[in-house]
């Protein structure tokens, strides 16, 4: 529309301003906007438009970027009072070539402290409601842009995924969410600082309402830059072989340890369904050994991940978010890594992750649940799933697993449950193969769910 000249990249950021006015006081979606630098942005795109200059893909489109990714001039304090007030200095990678490609920056959204947590609350800024209904979260850590992507607040954005911080806020609020492999975008910029284990875990990612958003944000912040640890030059294309439709995709609606609700199955087969309609070749299949899958990525994540945050942490009891201090607190009851061990855990990480690209050379994608419930409301921490008591620390496995592997994921919402709440599922290929897997995202939504606007509920008009 804006390269049509329909609308006017001033207009649409005016309108994307209204709608965060409106709409953030009872979300606590962004915790950073400045109205007059977005419209300093929204003019200079329009004096580009009526100058005949060329044009970048997402010229004068809103992006909102989570706050743990520096924005030159947006606060990234990573949801902690122990960077309270820090102002990036200059833009992370990934946001150079946002802007590059024409984008306006909206300002900056919530997550909670250092990102550990499946759902977003801090002492900062509060927490971060569900649009669907707010009494439930919106996820986490990427919650913040999953409110204001599905609130239209945002035309898209980027989050960070080290254990399904873009898959599960995206399955809560009915939108979409990539986690490339890693290296795929570069992650410098982000805090933490994707290193050491997290290099492996740990990604940047584009979260939009849908598919086709997802690639065109994915292709303009896509690309090798030999400052990220995990970078490799290695070009966008579908692999070798002809159509996505000669791949062969297998599809599991639970992993046999942690139930998923009969809804969840349901989009599933759903999903499915319309991938056979779509002419591709599927049969059920369950990869082996996810238990072992979902047993490293806590070595990794949450036992290694405590051992680095220790320091910054340690003597700051008063100063941690209680979702901080009850995620230290389970580490705590772990042993901490020796050399012996880390070194151990990240040898069998290896191993488990030849034996995987070895099943899946039979099929090229997975089609899997994104987590055991919908959104969940605030402070719960286990529910009843098909008689079977769910912890907290259990319900998000389905994401982990594909963290610790390194492999590329993409959740596209189908349905939604008896009480409202959107429900996605999760599309996963071998590394590197992101644009296989944006296909068969594609295909799923043409035929069944897609982005729908939040339906709000009388109780929600007023903020909580």
């Amino acid at each position: 529309m804006i390269r049509g000249k329909k609308v006017s990249p001033v207009e649409v950021a005016e309108a994307y301003l209204q709608r965060i006015e409106e709409q953030n006081p009872r979300l606590n979606a962004f915790v950073h906007v400045e109205p007059e630098r977005v419209l300093r942005e929204a003019h200079r795109a329009e004096d580009a438009v009526h100058r005949g200059e060329t044009l970048g893909p997402l010229h004068g489109v809103p992006l909102s970027i989570k706050s743990s990714i520096d924005v030159a001039g947006y606060r990234c304090e990573a949801g902690t009072k122990l960077r309270a007030g820090y102002i990036a200095a200059r833009d992370a990678v990934l946001v150079d070539r946002l802007r590059a490609a024409g984008a306006v920056i909206l300002g900056v959204t919530n997550c909670p402290e250092l990102l550990m947590a499946w759902e977003t609350d801090n002492l900062l800024y509060g927490r971060t409601n569900n649009p669907w209904d707010v009494a439930r979260t919106s996820g986490g850590s990427s919650g913040g842009e999953s409110a204001a992507i599905a609130a239209g607040m945002s035309a898209g954005g980027v989050g960070s995924d080290g254990g399904g911080s873009i898959r599960e806020p995206a399955h809560f609020c009915g939108i979409c969410g990539l986690k490339p492999t890693p290296g795929r975008i570069p992650a410098l910029g982000h805090f933490p600082a994707s290193v050491g284990p997290f290099a492996q875990l740990g990604v940047v990612g584009p979260m939009a309402r849908t598919v086709d958003d997802l690639r065109l944000m994915f292709e303009v912040m896509a690309g090798y830059d030999d400052a990220d640890v995990s970078a490799a030059p290695v070009a966008l294309r579908l692999p070798a072989g002809g159509r996505a439709q000669d791949r062969s995709i297998g599809y599991f609606e639970q992993d046999g340890r942690t139930s998923v609700t009969a809804e969840t199955r349901a989009a599933v087969r759903d999903a499915v369904g319309a991938l056979a309609e779509a002419g591709f070749q599927t049969a059920p299949f369950r990869p082996e050994n996810l238990e072992q899958a979902r047993d490293l990525w806590w070595k990794f994540f949450g036992i290694a991940g405590g051992m680095l945050l220790s320091p910054m942490t340690k003597g700051r009891g008063q100063d941690l978010s209680p979702l901080l201090r009850q995620f230290l607190g389970w580490v705590a009851k772990e042993p901490t890594h020796t050399g012996h061990t880390l070194l151990y855990t990240w040898l069998q990480r290896d191993e488990l992750r030849t034996q995987f690209l070895a099943q899946m050379r039979v099929f090229s994608v997975l089609v899997c649940p994104v987590a055991a419930i919908p959104a969940f409301r605030h402070g719960e921490r286990s529910w009843q799933v098909e008689g079977q008591e769910v912890k907290y620390l259990d319900a998000w496995s389905y994401t982990e697993w594909f963290n610790l592997l390194g492999f590329p994921a993409c959740v596209v919402p189908v349905t939604r449950s008896a009480e409202g709440l959107p429900i996605g599922v999760q599309i996963v290929g071998r590394p590197w193969e992101e644009d296989l897997v944006l296909q068969v995202a594609a295909a799923i939504e043409a035929r069944v769910g897609g982005y729908q606007a939040p339906q709000l509920k009388p109780r929600d008009l007023v903020a909580p």
